[in-house]
C-alpha cells in the first residue's frame, strides 16, 4: 500500500527577529504575485521601497511577540504537527511554510526521496484566498515540475463551516464569555477587494454585504469574505450571542465604507 504523506501548510516566519532576517522574509512574502498583484516591474518597485524602513519596523515587531523557542506561529504549527501523527495513519506528517522555513521545497524534495508518491496538502486557513491556499498549492505544483517528482497531489478543502473547527473556537473564547463585556468582535485579516473580485465573477454577489445569507454556492466556494461572515455567524450561534452584541471586522479594509444616509433627510 502506496504511503500518502499529509502535508500541513502555513504561512510561514523570519528565521529570527534581526532585521536582516525579516527584510529576506518580507521580500519573498511581497514579491509573491498572489500578495501584491502587480506587474513584476511594478511589484519590485514597490517592494523595494517598502523594504527601506519596514524591515526595522516589523523586526521590532517580532521582538515582541517572540517567543524562547521561536517564532510563536512555527512553534504552534510544529505542535499541530505532533497532535495530528496519531490522527493521520496513511503515512508521515511534515509541515512546509510558503515563506521562510521549513520551504515547502525542501519538504517535497525529502519526502520523495524517501519513497512517498501521495501528499495531502492541508492547508491551515480556515478560508480560502489565492493569497494563502492558491499560492501555496501553485508552490507545491511547481516544485514538482521543476524536480519532475512522481508525486500525486490532493488538496483539502477549507474548514471555515466545519462543527469541529467551530466548536473549537467556542471553546478558546469561552472563558472571556463568562466575563462582563458589552460587545464581541470577531476580527478577521483583510483582503483587497479586488482579490475577491478575480474569482467571484457573479454581478449579482455584494462584496459588502452584512451576511452570508443570499450569497450562491458557487461565490461562497469563492468569496473569503463570505466564508469569514459565515464562520461568525455560526460561531455566534453556538456561543449563544444575541444580535447586536457582536459584529465583524478586518484587520485591511476590504472595500469602500458605506455612507450611513439613515438620518438624512
Amino acid at each position: 500500500m502506496t504511503e500518502n504523506a499529509l502535508l500541513l501548510l502555513n504561512l510561514g516566519s523570519p528565521d529570527s527577529t534581526r532585521v536582516e532576517d525579516v527584510r529576506r522574509y518580507l521580500d519573498q512574502f511581497l514579491m509573491d504575485p498572489y500578495v501584491v498583484d502587480l506587474p513584476w516591474p511594478l511589484r519590485r518597485l514597490l517592494v523595494s521601497l517598502i523594504l527601506i524602513k519596514r524591515p526595522a519596523e516589523s523586526a521590532h515587531a517580532y521582538s515582541s511577540i517572540w517567543w524562547d523557542e521561536g517564532s510563536p506561529l512555527i512553534v504552534l504549527s510544529r505542535r499541530l504537527q505532533e497532535a495530528m501523527k496519531p490522527h493521520w495513519p496513511h503515512g508521515p506528517v511534515e509541515l512546509a511554510m510558503r515563506y521562510g522555513q521549513p520551504a515547502i521545497e525542501k519538504v517535497l524534495l525529502d519526502l520523495a526521496r524517501r519513497g512517498i508518491r501521495r501528499v495531502t496538502l492541508a492547508p491551515l486557513y480556515p478560508q480560502f484566498a489565492d493569497s494563502t491556499t492558491t499560492t501555496a498549492e501553485q508552490e507545491v505544483r511547481r516544485v514538482i515540475a521543476a524536480h519532475r517528482l512522481e508525486l500525486e497531489v490532493s488538496t483539502l478543502p477549507p474548514f471555515y463551516d466545519q462543527p469541529v473547527y467551530l466548536d473549537a473556537l467556542v471553546e478558546s473564547v469561552r472563558p472571556y464569555l463568562q466575563q462582563p463585556h458589552d460587545h464581541l468582535l470577531l476580527s478577521f485579516h483583510g483582503l483587497p477587494e479586488r482579490h475577491i473580485r478575480k474569482l467571484v465573477k457573479d454581478p449579482a454577489h455584494d462584496l459588502l454585504a452584512e451576511n452570508s445569507r443570499n450569497v450562491s454556492p458557487e461565490a461562497l466556494a469563492l468569496c473569503y469574505r463570505s466564508q469569514c461572515l459565515r464562520t461568525a455567524e455560526a460561531f455566534a450561534e453556538r456561543a449563544g450571542l444575541e444580535q447586536g452584541r457582536w459584529s465583524v471586522a478586518f484587520q485591511s479594509r476590504l472595500g469602500r465604507a458605506k455612507r450611513d444616509t439613515s438620518e438624512e433627510p
